[in-house]
């Protein structure tokens, strides 16, 4: 079967430390098993957008070595397939009109059940119909088993939002099908998604990738690491630098002669020694 990963960043600043670490983790992952390896701009959520970062974020992965197998794909080139998505949920009864506010869902501790709305809205969401008892399993290649009880943790989820958004769950969902992605290598803040998104590809018929969900990168208060890499700017003088610390924190035995290669061979010594299982389950202070 040929192997294909794919790196999926918001367009909501310069990429960070955090942000090379799940570049590079999802690069020789999909590389050393002589796959493709894809990018996608993940704009879904054009309110959150920063106006310049899509194009300033691949600008970074280019100094850094990181060149895109075929077309880079953008969500929001992509509502039409997401529509089609959701007929076909409506079709099957599976997702429903919601007209459920944040605030009316407070008393269920924001899980939606069954629809609490004091007044219908104008501009309603759309929800996917979560089954009682519905508890999905699958397998992280670094963490094993995982297993999620859906109606309880997040209940009936957002498809679309009330704004006319689509849903990060749906869109990421429809993408990995439409790109063929077979495996899913990805920051350890998005474990929690994935029974959602097993649970659509069931629905919809899609097939499923492998999961492997990578080591998080925290800053001084214990949170995810969000801060730009620069002060400094990605150069072609320290991008090997950059990679170097992403490879120490996927806890992999270090490139001899690292800090002075070209990034294109320091990648390339990286692919022949990186090992799945020398990856930290733990998170990483920053």
């Amino acid at each position: 079967m040929h192997i294909s990963g794919r790196f999926a960043p918001s367009p909501t600043g310069p990429l960070h430390a955090g942000s090379v670490v799940a570049a590079l983790g999802s690069y020789v992952h999909a590389k050393r098993a002589g796959g493709t390896w894809r990018v996608r701009i993940e704009d879904v959520d054009r309110t959150r957008e920063i106006p310049g970062a899509a194009s300033q974020q691949l600008e970074q992965l280019g100094v850094l070595g990181f060149h895109a197998d075929g077309d880079i794909v953008r969500q929001s080139d992509r509502g039409h397939l997401y529509q089609d998505a959701l007929n076909a949920l409506i079709a099957q009864d599976r997702a429903f009109e919601c007209h459920c506010s944040r605030t009316d869902l407070i008393a269920q501790g924001g899980i939606h059940r069954h629809c609490v709305a004091g007044q219908r809205r104008p501009d309603p969401a759309w929800r996917l119909r979560v089954p009682a008892q519905c508890t999905i399993q699958f397998e992280d290649v670094l963490r094993g088993s995982q297993s999620q009880r859906v109606d309880e943790c997040v209940g009936d989820f957002v498809l679309k939002r009330s704004d006319g958004h689509w849903a990060y769950q749906l869109a990421v969902v429809i993408d990995d099908a439409a790109q063929q992605i077979t495996e899913v290598v990805r920051g350890a803040d998005l474990l929690d998604s994935t029974a959602r998104q097993r649970l659509l590809q069931q629905y919809l018929s899609l097939p499923t990738p492998t999961y492997l969900h990578l080591p998080l990168l925290l800053d001084d208060e214990g949170k995810k690491y969000s801060k730009s890499l620069n002060s400094e700017a990605i150069t072609a003088v320290n991008a090997t630098r950059h990679l170097q610390q992403a490879w120490q924190i996927l806890g992999q035995e270090a490139v001899p002669d690292d800090a002075q290669l070209p990034v294109e061979i320091w990648l390339q010594r990286a692919i022949d020694r990186f090992e799945v299982h020398r990856i930290p389950t733990d998170s990483v202070q920053a």
